[in-house]
């Protein structure tokens, strides 16, 4: 009786410090299944220096959208979701550039509307049972909409912008379903999930695309149609929930930008993706300001320098980015 103790007290504990269960196991089909929720990279976006107790268990406890250690911060982004693949290595080469920061870096990447109205709300936020308050430094968003921005005084000039990026179709790995161009989308025995317009930016440069690719029957199909339909899903999140759905077998086809697909790829998830043509396809180009009112302003002055540099750059070219043409 004692042997068998000891011998599930060391399972137990193996399997507590990360070992892997015996293949084909029901353990086994959990491990695979919680794999494919966020956070993908294993809690490398937090670049707290104490990160003490972690407790991540994808899909029940997993804030994949709040980055860093919400106690005395000393710099504050709120970034689009984008590139929240990037943003690690980007806040990682900042504290290496600017050491008084290391491990001091905040950051979310919620969609920019929904991130408009955590600003609106002071700055507070609630997920699940947290709520919690944190003022931004920085906006990071599409060029157009920090502009506008600016001109309504949310967002202090200038606008620095930094990286270009550009639209794919993401499928599932052997591309099941046939997906060919945007306009295999408007298929009515076609699942598709697509940025949500409410308040994902993304979404008005899809429809534009659309547009492009078959004028308005087809953007009206997608967006319209097929949402009424119930064949049409709209994210919740943002476009990080396109993989997800995806790989659960939720849709067989998403637009996303290019780097999210690439990204996806290089952590050999079970995603691929269909390239749009040049003339059908909108690019985005990325861009910060210093938020009114930024509570850390030499912190914010220190990103916006950084965000153009080489080294910022490094952290984004691996994703198939391009670099903003100044």
């Amino acid at each position: 009786m004692r042997k068998s103790f000891r011998l599930t007290a060391g399972v137990l504990t193996a399997m507590l410090c990360g070992a892997a269960a015996p293949p084909g196991t029901p353990a086994a089909k959990l491990e695979a299944t919680e794999a494919q929720y966020p956070p993908w990279q294993n809690g490398r976006n937090n670049d707290a220096n104490d990160q003490g107790l972690v407790f991540t268990v994808p899909p029940a406890d997993s804030m994949a959208d709040f980055h860093g250690n919400l106690t005395d911060p000393a710099l504050v982004l709120y970034a689009s979701g984008n590139y929240f693949f990037a943003l690690a290595d980007m806040v990682r080469a900042f504290g290496e550039a600017y050491p008084v920061y290391r491990g001091r870096v905040f950051y979310e990447t919620l969609p920019p509307g929904l991130l408009l109205k955590q600003m609106d709300a002071g700055g507070t936020v609630t997920s699940g049972n947290m709520t919690f308050t944190i003022k931004p430094d920085v906006m990071m968003a599409e060029q157009q909409a920090s502009e506008a921005w600016v001109h309504d005084g949310r967002l202090a000039p200038p606008v620095i912008s930094f990286a270009t990026n550009d639209l794919t179709i993401m499928i599932p790995a052997g591309n099941p379903a046939h997906i060919g161009s945007l306009a295999d989308l408007a298929r009515p025995d076609l699942a598709v999930i697509m940025p949500n317009p409410a308040f994902e930016g993304v979404a008005r440069q899809i429809r534009a695309s659309l547009v492009k690719a078959g004028g308005e029957p087809l953007a009206y199909a997608v967006y319209g149609a097929k949402v009424a339909a119930g064949m049409t899903v709209l994210t919740r999140i943002h476009h990080r929930q396109t993989p997800l759905f995806l790989m659960q077998g939720v849709g067989q086809a998403g637009v996303t930008w290019r780097s999210e697909a690439i990204f996806q790829e290089q952590q050999g998830n079970p995603i691929a993706h269909v390239d749009i043509p040049a003339e059908q396809n909108t690019r985005a180009v990325y861009s910060a300001a210093m938020v009114a009112g930024a509570p850390h302003t030499d912190a914010a002055t220190a990103w916006l320098s950084f965000i153009r540099s080489d080294a910022a750059f490094a952290a984004m070219a691996p994703f198939g980015f391009q670099r903003f043409a100044q």
